[in-house]
């Protein structure tokens, strides 16, 4: 007898399920970069008009308390600033500003322009050292102010120049400084070694008395005389 082919096995009839993909989740967006104001490197920003730097006078108070175990000055930094405040910018580290704004009171805005319109000090001076770096740290500053990459509404003190070592200067930072007077009021001070020492002061320098006088504040000096 001749033998029968089997039958070919019949195919499900039911489709194999589809594969499941899952949705794509859209990522966040990342965060944009905060503008800076940085006096090496400012934020383009719109023009601002060209620095005031005339000076506002104001009378002085008796000395206070100087040194080591001195009460901290009411200068705050950039968490407790107030728009009416001075604020000490720093042409560069170790200009100096710090020991000032402890000595003077205001606020150590650090190495940027503040923002007035963010509540900052919009009255500020500018902080740098005698030496050569210092200066021209001091000159770009000053450059960028004219140019208007800073924030609006800023005013000028003056420019005060913080002695880098004791002595007299080369004649060559001198004329350097006399360049910088011709475009904004330059205020000296001299080396103070108890700043270096973080000691009391036996004196306070007049010069230090001339600008607590221009920013309208008080010289703190543990049994100084001026």
């Amino acid at each position: 007898m001749r033998q029968e082919a089997p039958a070919p096995r019949a195919r499900s009839a039911v489709p194999p399920a589809p594969r499941q993909i899952a949705p794509a989740v859209p990522r966040p967006p990342a965060p944009a970069a905060r503008q800076t104001t940085d006096i090496g490197t400012p934020a383009a920003r719109q023009a601002a008009p060209a620095f005031n730097s005339s000076a506002r006078k104001a009378s002085s108070g008796s000395p206070a308390v100087h040194g080591r175990d001195r009460p901290k000055r009411p200068g705050r930094a950039a968490g407790g600033r107030s728009r009416e405040d001075v604020g000490w910018v720093k042409a560069h580290g170790g200009s100096g500003a710090t020991s000032l704004v402890e000595a003077l009171g205001g606020v150590d805005v650090g190495d940027r322009w503040p923002e007035p319109a963010r509540g900052e000090p919009y009255r500020i001076v500018l902080v740098g050292r005698t030496s050569a770096s210092g200066l021209r740290s001091v000159s770009r500053a000053l450059g960028a102010l004219k140019d208007g990459k800073a924030p609006q509404g800023l005013e000028l003190l003056a420019v005060v120049l913080v002695a880098d070592a004791p002595g007299r200067l080369p004649i060559g930072l001198l004329r350097r400084i006399r360049v910088l007077r011709s475009v904004a009021r330059v205020h000296r001070v001299p080396w103070i070694p108890a700043w270096r020492t973080d000691s009391p002061m036996k004196y306070i320098p007049r010069q230090l008395v001339t600008l607590s006088r221009l920013v309208g504040s008080d010289v703190y000096g543990e049994g100084a005389r001026s």
